[in-house]
């Protein structure tokens, strides 16, 4: 059974295909998963194995943590492109989350400058004005949205709480004004028999109307590549992401395929 990838609350820098040499910073448990999807497809596995005992990290250790890595980056003479928050669940979860980006964004401009802050979040906790706030500081704003179909979209994101809609989801990425970038995963398959496919031109359609609403800066556009807990899904080959992402660009979306 696929679980946790991350067990650190600082890991890496890792090379993310999308942001670069990669920083990342894991507010939930190194022993557990606290999310609010349960995503067919997410790296970290599903949220039944459990938060584990280790707790969510106070905002005290993840400063503490952070400054003394990034300090022996610059002594060891490393390059840093970004510092991406992501890891096991939903970091917009975390209670002092606003504070811990803030706190974030002055370590990086004390020791790398040049390097991106980003966030990458499942877009449920934007009800909440603080998560909000906290968005609009970061450099890059990176919110899913894997379909605006809501049969698709259960089936796929498979949120904890029922309110959770694409059209809701929708209508608070719009509250951006452009300031966000949106990420869509592509993936066919099966779960549960239920049968999985955001590739379909209804699908596609759907999701062009949606970032025409939302109109951010990118969307990136991506397909499986890590092992995943449901074992019946199929990755998009790059060529037909490409055909896809036209069909974005023909809209007037700037895209990144991945």
């Amino acid at each position: 059974m696929q679980t946790v990838l991350f067990h650190q609350t600082i890991f890496g820098p890792i090379h993310s295909r999308r942001l670069g040499v990669s920083l990342g910073i894991n507010l939930m448990p190194n022993d557990g998963k606290i999310c609010s999807f349960d995503c067919v497809y997410c790296e970290a596995g599903y949220n039944a194995q459990g938060a584990g005992k280790s707790g969510i990290p106070s905002r005290d250790t993840v400063k503490k943590m952070l400054n003394n890595k990034l300090k022996a980056m610059v002594e060891a003479g490393e390059s840093l492109d970004v510092i991406t928050f992501s890891g096991n669940g939903e970091p917009t979860l975390h209670p002092q989350f606003k504070d811990i980006v803030l706190d974030v964004i002055k370590l990086r401009d004390r020791h790398f400058p040049n390097a991106k802050v980003s966030v990458l979040s499942n877009s449920t906790m934007l009800k909440k004005e603080s998560v909000i706030d906290a968005l609009k500081k970061v450099d890059n704003n990176i919110l899913k949205l894997d379909s605006a179909i809501a049969p698709t979209f259960r089936t796929i994101n498979q949120p904890t709480s029922n309110d959770v809609i694409p059209e809701g989801i929708i209508a608070h990425l719009m509250q951006f004004n452009g300031k966000c970038i949106v990420q869509t995963m592509f993936l066919r398959g099966e779960h549960n028999g239920i049968k999985i496919d955001n590739t379909t031109d209804t699908e596609i359609n759907a999701l062009i109307d949606a970032y025409k609403k939302i109109a951010p800066k990118e969307v990136m556009i991506y397909s499986i590549d890590r092992k995943t807990p449901e074992e019946n899904l199929t990755k998009i080959e790059k060529d037909e992401l490409e055909a896809i992402g036209k069909r974005i660009e023909a809209a007037g979306i700037k895209v990144i395929v991945s």
